[in-house]
């Protein structure tokens, strides 16, 4: 059952009570995340993200620590382009405990300067890491050739360079610039009572009268073309791709259909194609990126040096060709297969509070399962073919090759 409640400041709490499970999530969602931060100081949402675990006023990291595992629970955050959440996964009888942990940490985190210090150090490790991970560290190259060097092209983690320079204040600051009552959704899912859950909030988030500066808005142009990075690695990594829809288009069911025809599953024409057929990639899949106010539709692919051309050619062909290829046996089997991943991904209270917290952050409102499957239902393979060729048509391909490839070997690609 789901209900959407106000604290007494006004911050919104969705809930969704399920009352066949043991576990209660609850999370924080904050609506500041890279995008909006100013380049000398890319990665601060990220950065104060892990330092929450270092210590409140009344709890050491170590008590943190060690009163979250004594109850078997989960308690974690995680940051994107777009905001920040913090949430904790607990039994249904430690819900009191898990709140009054996850609500301290968020509200009175004392940022003890020692651990500033040593938070940067681990940082830099997780740059790096991500760094080694090509498969991963691609994506944050084709963003930045995609968008731009400001807003949603800056990575969520940040420079070196800059997070050396972070300090309390760069903290602080950034809570009172962006960490206000309108900024904040609250999220619930589990076998929890309800009555008791917004009390409990209202004691501590309840309370939270601060306002926040505007965020700033960066333009979003989608910039095509072909960038290589040179990189000695045993693959090539490629990311392409076209500009797409925005989280709230309405044609967002369509949408996410295109993409599971494409590259979505080991049924998918990508997969099937360039993996099962041609032998040329061990892994290849596309993705909609969704935001407020735009989109991304790609595919990635890690091949051979040697074939980096043709696969970027079969991708693109095969990408230019849904509008007139699309069969009502694939948009059957593309139905079904989100109908499933939908039931199978809601099973959880992880993801059902994920769920209704970005839809309350995105929409305003609520969208059972049964609405949307309904939804995806009512899409004809007409209305897919129409955005298949409107999106292959309205913006030029870009894509970021990273590894051995030399931009001089890719002539004559079909972008």
């Amino acid at each position: 059952m789901y209900k959407k409640i106000l604290l007494d400041n006004g911050i919104p709490v969705v809930i969704e009570t399920s009352k066949d499970t043991q576990s209660v999530c609850i999370g924080i969602w904050v609506k500041v995340g890279a995008r909006h931060e100013p380049a000398d100081k890319n990665g601060i949402s990220h950065f104060f993200e892990h330092m929450v675990f270092k210590g409140t006023k009344k709890r050491t990291a170590r008590e943190i620590a060690v009163e979250i595992d004594s109850i078997g629970g989960e308690l974690n955050a995680f940051t994107s382009r777009e905001g920040t959440t913090f949430y904790v996964k607990v039994l249904d009888e430690y819900i009191e405990k898990a709140l009054d942990l996850l609500t301290d940490m968020f509200l009175n985190s004392t940022f003890p300067e020692d651990d500033i210090e040593k938070e940067k150090g681990i940082i830099m490790e997780e740059i790096k890491m991500v760094e080694d991970t090509p498969d991963d560290y691609i994506h944050d190259i084709f963003c930045r050739n995609v968008w731009g060097k400001r807003g949603l092209g800056q990575t969520i983690l940040g420079k070196e360079a800059v997070i050396k320079t972070f300090t309390r204040n760069d903290l602080t600051n950034h809570i009172k610039k962006y960490y206000s009552k309108k900024d904040i959704v609250i999220a619930c899912a589990g076998n929890l009572r309800e009555k008791k859950v917004i009390d409990s909030l209202n004691q501590g988030i309840g309370r939270l009268k601060r306002h926040s500066d505007a965020k700033p808005e960066v333009p979003v142009k989608f910039t095509g073309g072909l960038h290589a990075v040179r990189k000695d690695l045993q693959e090539t990594h490629i990311c392409l791709g076209l500009k797409g829809l925005p989280q709230g288009s309405e044609e967002r069911y369509t949408m996410h259909l295109l993409n599971t025809i494409l590259g979505a599953g080991v049924s998918s024409r990508l997969f099937q194609e360039i993996r099962e057929k041609r032998g040329l990639a061990y892994s290849i899949y596309s993705f909609n990126a969704a935001y407020y106010d735009t989109g991304l539709w790609a595919v990635y692919a890690g091949t051979d040096n040697r074939h980096a051309k043709e696969v970027i050619n079969l991708i693109t062909g095969e990408m230019r060709n849904l509008p007139s290829t699309i069969t009502s046996d694939e948009l059957r089997r593309a139905k079904d297969q989100l109908k499933g991943n939908l039931i199978l991904v809601l099973e959880s209270t992880n993801n059902k509070m994920t769920n209704i917290a970005r839809q309350e952050i995105y929409y305003g409102e609520y969208f059972p399962p049964q609405k949307i499957i309904k939804a995806v239902e009512a899409v004809t393979l007409e209305e897919i073919k129409s955005l298949a060729e409107r999106l292959t048509n309205d913006s030029p391909f870009a894509a970021t090759i990273y590894g051995p490839a030399k931009e001089g070997s890719l002539k004559h690609l079909e972008l």
